[in-house]
C-alpha cells in the first residue's frame, strides 16, 4: 500500500494528513504544542491515537519512543552517520530490531528487518511537489508503526541538521 506524505518542516503543533495513493485521507499526525518534549500523535481518519512519538529528554543521543495504547512499542536512535547516508536502529519492545537507512533528508530511504524490505519511502517517482511516498512493501506490516518510523526518522535528522 502506498501512502502520500506532503513534506513540510515540521514543527511542534503542526497538523497534518497522510493519504492513500487514491486521495482519502488515513492518518492525521497532530503535533502536540506546549509539551516539556516534542510529541507526535498518529491518528485515524476517525480521530484515534494509534502511535505516539515522544523525545526523550534525558538520553545521551538523541531517542524517541514510539508508543501503543501508552505502553512502549519501540525506540529509535541514530545507528552510525556516515557522509551519504544516516542509519537509524529501531528496537521494537519485544526485542526485534529494524533498520532504518538511506538519505533521510532527501527522503530516499527504507525500513528493513534482517535486510528484508519493510517499507520504502521515496519521492522519486512523484509529480507532485513537496511530497514523498510510504511504499508499505508486505502486506502483514504494521502501516502505522511505519509510517511513524519515517516521520520520527525524518523528524529527528531535521533537528540535527537545524541544530535543535
Amino acid at each position: 500500500m502506498r501512502y502520500l506524505v506532503r513534506d513540510r518542516i515540521f514543527a511542534i503543533g503542526d497538523d497534518y494528513w497522510i493519504e492513500e495513493e487514491g486521495g482519502r485521507p488515513a492518518f492525521l499526525v497532530d503535533g502536540k504544542a506546549l509539551r516539556l518534549r516534542d510529541t507526535l500523535e498518529i491518528k485515524d481518519p476517525d480521530g484515534r491515537v494509534l502511535i505516539t512519538l515522544r523525545q526523550k529528554v534525558f538520553a545521551l543521543r538523541e531517542t524517541m519512543t514510539v508508543e501503543r495504547d501508552d505502553l512502549p512499542l519501540a525506540t529509535v536512535r541514530r545507528k552510525r552517520l556516515s557522509l551519504l547516508r544516516n542509519h537509524f536502529r529501531v528496537t521494537l519492545a519485544d526485542g526485534t530490531e529494524l533498520d532504518v537507512s538511506g538519505r533521510i533528508l532527501d527522503r530516499e530511504f527504507g525500513v528493513t528487518y534482517e535486510g528484508e524490505p519493510l517499507a520504502r519511502i521515496s519521492r522519486r517517482w512523484l509529480t507532485v511537489r513537496d511530497t514523498y511516498a510510504v511504499d508499505v512493501v508486505r502486506e502483514d506490516a504494521d502501516a502505522a508503526l511505519l509510517i511513524a518510523l519515517a516521520v520520527c526518522v525524518i523528524r529527528m535528522t531535521e533537528r540535527e541538521r537545524d541544530g535543535d
